[in-house]
């Protein structure tokens, strides 16, 4: 006689998954695609999801890391992450055909920055060193114009151009950051220097908050929590550190539904499940699936807060069929 399965009730976040920059990146190569055949370079990965890439190499996108393995007479585009000023310009210099899919939200970031720099101000950029966005953000103003800090203790070590008080100071942050790490950050700064110029509207993007908001939310009630997203993925570890400060006792990161059976969900009769902002949903139901082999579950959607933001693809790309 078969055993029965352990009861689990997994706790679906939503909003979870897919943001409006990475659904509008993805159409960006995929309408590239049709537009000019292929193959179309990208440079860098599109989004951090391995599945998602796969799926447009299959249609003829091929991954690049430096704009040199790109052929002059092929179309380039540039991920969602954004990319620094020089390569655009690199891109204009060869003459090559190039689509720019970084997130708005992201060259909203970028604008921020450059107006600081005109405006005379040392920029202050909170995020992660070596991450895509960052190394964007950075490449947007001239070497030694910006300097990057991560953690309340870096402000210490910030040495003011002008006033210490902060009016010759503004900062910015990378997107995909988590919120509350980020505020404590801000609070550091803020204390340090407290006329210190801050974006008129948070630089996080909503996306990334509102998948933080509903871990917080969900977390309390779970022994478990998984997020659905690729290790590269800032957003998506985020949500990870989210789930753990939120009291869970064991959080994982999942890629696939083979992740699964290696995972010890040894106590956990309540878990939450959300996806980063690259992560397709898809691969959601992967891991339901995979769960089901393991125990007898019963999902609850979990809907925290609505989402209804799109964003456009560039005009030469809309009259695409």
């Amino acid at each position: 006689m078969a055993t029965a399965k352990p009861a689990l009730t997994v706790k679906l976040a939503a909003p979870r998954g897919f943001c409006a920059g990475v659904v509008r990146a993805i159409d960006i190569v995929e309408l590239a695609l049709k537009k000019h055949g292929a193959p179309v370079y990208v440079r860098h990965e599109i989004v951090h999801n391995r599945f998602v890439v796969e799926g447009l190499e299959a249609k003829g996108a091929v991954f690049i890391e430096d704009l040199a393995e790109a052929p002059d007479d092929r179309p380039v585009i540039f991920s969602a992450h954004g990319v620094p000023k020089s390569v655009p310009a690199e891109a204009q210099r060869r003459n090559l055909h190039f689509v720019d899919a970084t997130c708005p939200l992201v060259s909203k970031v970028h604008r921020e920055a450059e107006r600081a720099h005109a405006d005379g101000k040392q920029v202050i950029l909170i995020g992660h060193e070596g991450h895509p966005e960052v190394i964007g953000t950075l490449g947007q103003l001239p070497d030694g114009s910006v300097t990057l800090i991560s953690t309340p203790e870096d402000v210490a070590g910030i040495v003011a151009a002008l006033d210490e008080d902060g009016t010759g100071l503004a900062f910015v942050t990378q997107t995909t950051l988590s919120v509350d790490d980020t505020s404590d950050v801000i609070s550091a700064l803020k204390q340090r220097f407290p006329l210190i110029t801050e974006p008129k509207a948070g630089d996080i993007c909503y996306a990334t908050t509102n998948r933080q908001e509903a871990v917080k939310i969900i977390a309390p009630d779970c022994e478990g929590f998984l997020v659905v997203g690729a290790p590269n993925s800032s957003n998506s570890n985020r949500l990870v550190d989210v789930a753990y400060q939120a009291g869970v006792r064991k959080a994982f990161l999942v890629q696939r539904g083979s992740d699964v059976a290696g995972l010890d969900l040894t106590g956990v009769q309540t878990m939450g499940l959300t996806a980063g902002a690259s992560a397709p949903e898809v691969l959601v139901d992967e891991i339901l699936d995979a769960l089901r082999d393991r125990f007898d579950v019963t999902v609850s959607l979990e809907v925290v807060r609505e989402e209804n933001v799109i964003f456009n693809v560039p005009r030469e790309l809309r009259d695409v069929a």
